[in-house]
């Protein structure tokens, strides 16, 4: 029988666990706890977003949904209404072949022209016959009133059998390429953009309104090829830098009413658009030709070329006043408009008339921020009452010279034997060599140029070259940036009183006023 083992051996053999070992277990387990508790924080967190995700992802399927049924509902109602426009579309068609035929048949005289009744039956009478031709030299020769013109156009737009042809057909003189031989330098973009306004109403759908357009495949076809035709002549007139104004309005206004914009030309639409933004109905224009995502961008090249105002007006059309703060905007014009005036004071060059041209630049300058601060209601952010202190104060040196007495200079071709006067010297030759309207990038306050402009962009707030030529008021409406251009179916750019107009105010032919109004000012 073995004897038992001693106590003391089993204690060598097994030492008993110290304070040591103990602290590093509890270690040990205290972070193998934290671990799994972020472990298991980790999974919560995943798992919350996978159900945000797929709640998200419910949301969208949900949301598509809806927008597929609602295309699939507008497809039905086109497709149903389809019946009934064209059937609405034929009997206007047949009835304005019998009148035309009866017309030409008949050989009505044409009304005389003493009110607006008087001249909408001319402008019908020529819409019946389809005679463009007619219609074109009439509307040039009516310019003066364009106000009833915007508003008996498109009820005479009606009575053509084929009033999208008509229109191409009218304009074709000037549009895409300007035919005339002699009168090239009288400007009819005014007459273009009228012609191409007033069409859209006309083409609307009388059952969907202006879901649709009522415009053949073969018509739309050739309204991109005219529009193809204006892009390549494009070099021909040097380049989108010294193309004219109204001809990039005449040509978006055609994209638009025609509806032939075409995604791989938005970069040449954002540099048309740019180089005529002083334009009001501009902003408008750029979204109704898909501009709208790139408008930040415009906005920011408009700052940098000293066009703050008119990056104000585009900055409320899209909604970005929060980004682009307009008083800020308006108060930079101002500056740079000081900082030129001054320039041109320093000028040794510019003697004479240098203070005169430094005041009509100030003066310009502030009624074209204080037309903003009214338009956009910014009065409580821009008090106007110093600036209007400044205008007149600007104003005052020209109206105390008005209100003084001329002197009369003495002649010097007097005749000393008899007291005679001399017979009137000849009057010196005046050059009437072409400027042509509207640079696309002409300086911002720069009014009174020394020479003939050319059609290259050039800095804001240009110092006036060292010849000065004597001082020749332009039409007051156009501010300072515009050329004398007998066009208002435009509102006027700034400073001047722009045009506030209904587009088609009193409109009767039939068809229900619900055309888009994103492209009208």
């Amino acid at each position: 029988m073995g004897s038992l083992n001693d106590p003391g051996e089993l204690d060598s053999v097994y030492p008993p666990p110290s304070f040591d070992e103990f602290q590093r277990q509890t270690s040990l387990m205290t972070s193998c706890t934290l671990l799994w508790k972020e472990l298991s924080d980790h999974f919560t967190s995943l798992e919350q977003d996978i159900l945000k995700k797929s709640e998200t992802l419910k949301s969208q399927i949900q949301t598509l949904d809806s927008q597929t049924k609602q295309s699939l509902q507008v497809l039905e109602q086109r497709e149903s209404s389809m019946n009934e426009t064209l059937s609405i579309a034929l009997t206007k068609v047949v009835e304005n072949k019998k009148a035309a035929i009866f017309a030409l048949n008949e050989g009505a005289e044409q009304p005389e022209v003493d009110d607006s009744t008087g001249l909408l039956l001319k402008l019908k009478g020529f819409c019946v016959k389809m005679d463009s031709t007619s219609f074109w030299n009439f509307l040039v020769m009516k310019k003066k009133d364009l106000d009833s013109l915007r508003v008996e156009i498109p009820k005479a737009l009606a009575e053509c059998v084929d009033p999208p042809r008509f229109v191409l057909e009218t304009i074709s003189s000037v549009f895409p390429e300007d035919k005339r031989v002699n009168e090239r330098n009288n400007d009819l973009g005014w007459a273009c953009v009228l012609m191409l306004e007033s069409l859209i109403p006309v083409m609307m759908d009388p059952v969907l309104g202006n879901e649709r357009k009522l415009v053949t495949p073969s018509m739309k076809d050739k309204a991109n090829e005219i529009a193809e035709i204006w892009k390549k002549s494009l070099d021909e007139r040097g380049g989108i830098e010294n193309v004219k104004t109204p001809d990039v309005h005449t040509f978006l206004q055609h994209l638009v009413t025609f509806g032939v914009v075409k995604d791989e030309d938005f970069d040449l639409y954002r540099k048309l658009v740019v180089g005529s933004a002083w334009r009001k109905q501009m902003p408008k224009l750029a979204i109704s030709l898909g501009l709208g995502d790139k408008m930040p961008e415009m906005i920011e090249e408009l700052i940098s070329w000293g066009q703050q105002v008119d990056a104000v007006h585009f900055t409320y059309e899209v909604g970005l006043a929060d980004k682009f703060p307009p008083v800020s905007l308006l108060k930079a014009f101002l500056k740079d408009a000081k900082k030129a005036a001054a320039a041109i004071l320093e000028d040794p060059n510019n003697s004479g008339r240098a203070a005169h041209f430094a005041a009509k630049k100030e003066q310009s300058a502030i009624r074209s921020v204080l037309k903003c601060i009214e338009e956009y209601k910014l009065e409580a952010e821009f008090p106007p009452d110093n600036l209007k202190k400044q205008l007149e104060q600007l104003e005052k040196p020209r109206n105390e010279k008005k209100r003084s007495p001329a002197a009369v200079p003495a002649n010097k071709r007097t005749r000393a034997s008899n007291n005679g006067h001399m017979p009137p010297a000849k009057a010196g030759r005046s050059t009437n060599a072409y400027v042509s309207s509207f640079p696309v990038r002409s300086p911002p306050h720069t009014q009174y140029p020394a020479a003939v402009p050319t059609f290259v962009r050039s800095p804001p707030h240009t110092q006036y070259p060292a010849a000065v030529p004597a001082y020749v008021a332009p039409p007051a409406i156009y501010g300072n940036r515009s050329p004398p251009y007998p066009y208002s179916p435009e509102a006027a750019p700034y400073p001047g009183t722009p045009v506030n107009y209904s587009p088609y105010g009193g409109y009767s032919n039939g068809m229900a006023p619900a055309y888009q109004q994103a492209y009208y000012r």
